[in-house]
């Protein structure tokens, strides 16, 4: 089978296809024949780790250390990106109960990665469902890792109907799927993001955007019951005027710096910062959010796999207007 691979980090020439040999299901594993993979951010991280130091690494030094580690030090222990897909099932193993022959399914594998093939392997009882019948392949494509994550953090926070709430990054990833998850639990959520992305965010249902090269939402105005800093562009010191009384500034990614204000915080003033990782993958819950239209994919460019050092280019440079795909097979 063909897979884009890469041998060492570096650019996004370092992509290369190549003929790799097709896996074989275990007795408790499905094939899945791979129609989309979603370019992430994790994906773009990984195939230039060796560039990124530990402080331009978005959490602390432990998971810097970590993630080296796993996909390698000077060279790639992983060679195969991709972690968030869809597709149809080829083939299951004889102890498979939960899926069948040609079920369409969308999925995660994290860390594993490997979704830059034609085909992969995963256990019945990993993190993959059906695939909503209301959305395309390259939409299901999009769907599961970062609504997963940003469902699970907002989890922590406990939004109320009426609250007002402001996510910076709201066209990212994780960013986009809180903006929609806030507006289900009846919020009046404002983006913030960049001006290619203004249409998108607006398309995704926020109440407001703010184009934050234009306008610097700490000197708005307006206040805020929460705060979501997805990357942690701004800061508690500078976001806290805007907080309203027990309001929580909260982060996804963030440093030691963050975790020690989380901690000051937590014992000293109402206003408090949340330092949040995601451990739960509750694949059915995102199931259930898109049949309902509740949550919904913004794709912006679908790649072919000739054309993946292109995609992840274009995602790099901050071109992308939504979420970007590669196509690798047509269902």
């Amino acid at each position: 089978m063909k897979a884009i691979v890469y041998e060492k980090f570096g650019p996004p020439e370092v992509l290369q296809i190549k003929e790799v040999e097709k896996p074989t299901p275990k007795d408790n594993e499905i094939l899945i024949k791979v129609h989309a993979v979603h370019i992430n951010a994790g994906d773009l991280i990984a195939r230039n780790l060796k560039s990124i130091s530990p402080r331009k690494f978005h959490m602390p030094f432990l998971f810097w250390l970590i993630s080296k580690q796993y996909f390698g030090f000077r060279k790639p222990k992983v060679n195969i990106l991709g972690n968030e897909f869809s597709g149809k099932i080829e083939s299951v193993g004889k102890d498979v109960k939960l899926f069948k022959e040609g079920d369409e399914v969308f999925a995660y594998v994290g860390m594993n990665m490997g979704a830059y093939a034609e085909y992969l392997c995963m256990p019945e009882e990993g993190t993959v469902a059906l695939k909503p019948t209301n959305i395309t392949f390259e939409e299901a494509a999009t769907v599961s890792g970062n609504s997963m994550t940003a469902r699970n953090i907002l989890s922590k926070v406990n939004i109320q109907a009426g609250q007002k709430v402001l996510i910076n990054g709201a066209s990212g990833g994780i960013g986009s799927m809180a903006l929609q998850i806030a507006k289900n639990s009846g919020a009046e959520v404002t983006g913030v993001c960049g001006t290619p992305r203004l249409e998108m965010v607006k398309a995704l249902g926020a109440d407001k955007v703010i184009d934050y090269t234009k306008e610097d939402f700490t000197q708005s105005g307006e206040t805020y019951d929460l705060i979501f800093d997805v990357l942690g562009k701004s800061s508690f010191r500078r976001s806290k005027k805007v907080l309203n009384k027990n309001g929580i500034y909260l982060l996804a990614n963030f440093k030691s710096r963050q975790l020690l204000q989380a901690l000051r915080t937590k014992i000293v003033g109402n206003k408090k910062v949340k330092c949040a990782l995601s451990l739960e993958e509750d694949i059915d819950a995102i199931k259930e959010l898109v049949d309902a239209g509740k949550i919904k994919s913004y794709v912006d460019r679908s790649f072919s796999m000739e054309q993946a050092a292109e995609a992840h280019d274009y995602v790099e440079k901050g071109l992308k207007k939504g979420y970007v795909v590669i196509a690798l097979n047509h269902i």
